[in-house]
């Protein structure tokens, strides 16, 4: 079997971030609509998605920060009075598909209906910590995720990988201490939101289990792909995975408008089919669910490429993404 599903609810187009914001409706119709132009979405299996419950939910978030999501999404509330995050009247139903599709997607892998699977999700999830939503993150659909796969499917190690430019500081803090999850992440230092040092490397059982690879603007394939050799490899082949997930930012890609990294479409192809190959122990059980990625034409065609990989085949180059409106 190597099929790849796509977890995708249309309902996440409905997070209205206001006219001009980065993180914008327009960024999911980009990427479907590039994958049916291709004809790569006739090739993935398209998956049953549900919306996260509140138990869902408070596998990471405490109660009280939910309930402040639903308090002030129904306020009308223009932003999360936590940071940085912009919400409308749909933001929670939205949010609530996001981290659905992370779910489904997992339980679909782990079922072993799919090989690995793409989640086409926003808002985003990195940031957001456990009693806080911030850089345009409301739920942590990731780390969501990888405590479902631990409660539902009794899986024991999960790694999660995170390539998006930024620091990945909410699923940094939410497993600083549990030696259950490896978090390995490339990002750009000093970028938002600070995070993310060398130094920081997991506390107490889980010492050693936060890995942090900062590198300068400007950085790309070369800084990239070492770190994954000479830091991430080793590590996981110690940590042996069940699952791995992946924090699918494509803002690391050349001419994203928030960040200064120079990978390319070939490189997220190499990194997937690295990650693929990376830990027996996983069998190649991936569910990687998108993060940011702001350059419209530049985030459908990396997708192209990372889900190409995920399908066990080699990128070709097709006509050039056309950025939705």
């Amino acid at each position: 079997m190597h099929t790849t599903g796509i977890a995708f609810d249309p309902i996440v187009r409905r997070h209205d971030t206001g006219p001009g914001h980065p993180e914008r409706p327009a960024r999911v119709s980009a990427v479907f609509d590039y994958l049916r132009y291709t004809g790569l979405l006739d090739s993935l299996d398209q998956l049953d998605v549900r919306q996260a419950s509140d138990d869902d939910l408070a596998l990471v978030h405490t109660r009280p920060y939910i309930e402040l999501v639903k308090r002030e999404v129904e306020q009308r509330r223009e932003q999360l009075s936590t940071g940085d995050t912009v919400i409308s009247e749909a933001s929670l139903e939205s949010a609530r598909a996001a981290a659905g599709c992370a779910l489904s997607a997992t339980d679909a892998v782990l079922s072993r209906r799919v090989q690995n699977a793409f989640c086409l999700v926003r808002p985003p999830g990195h940031h957001a910590e456990s009693r806080r939503g911030m850089g345009f993150c409301l739920f942590n659909n990731v780390a969501i995720a990888a405590r479902h796969a631990q409660r539902r499917h009794r899986v024991e190690r999960v790694l999660i990988v995170d390539w998006d430019v930024h620091h990945g500081n909410g699923t940094q803090a939410i497993f600083y201490r549990d030696p259950s999850v490896l978090f390995f992440s490339t990002h750009q230092s000093p970028w938002y939101p600070g995070t993310g040092a060398a130094e920081e490397t997991g506390a107490g059982d889980a010492q050693g289990l936060t890995i942090n690879c900062p590198f300068p603007a400007g950085s790309g394939r070369a800084e990239i792909m070492t770190a994954f050799r000479d830091r991430l490899f080793p590590a996981a082949v110690k940590f042996a995975p069940e699952l791995v997930l992946i924090s699918a930012g494509f803002d690391s890609r050349i001419d994203d408008p928030l960040g200064q990294f120079t990978l390319e479409d070939r490189d997220f192809a190499e990194l997937t089919t690295m990650l693929l190959e990376l830990a027996p122990t996983a069998q190649g059980r991936i569910v990687s669910v998108l993060e940011g990625g702001y350059n419209l034409q530049g985030l459908a065609s990396a997708c192209h490429a990372h889900v190409t990989s995920l399908l066990g085949e080699m990128p070709n180059t097709p006509k050039p993404a056309t950025p939705a409106n």
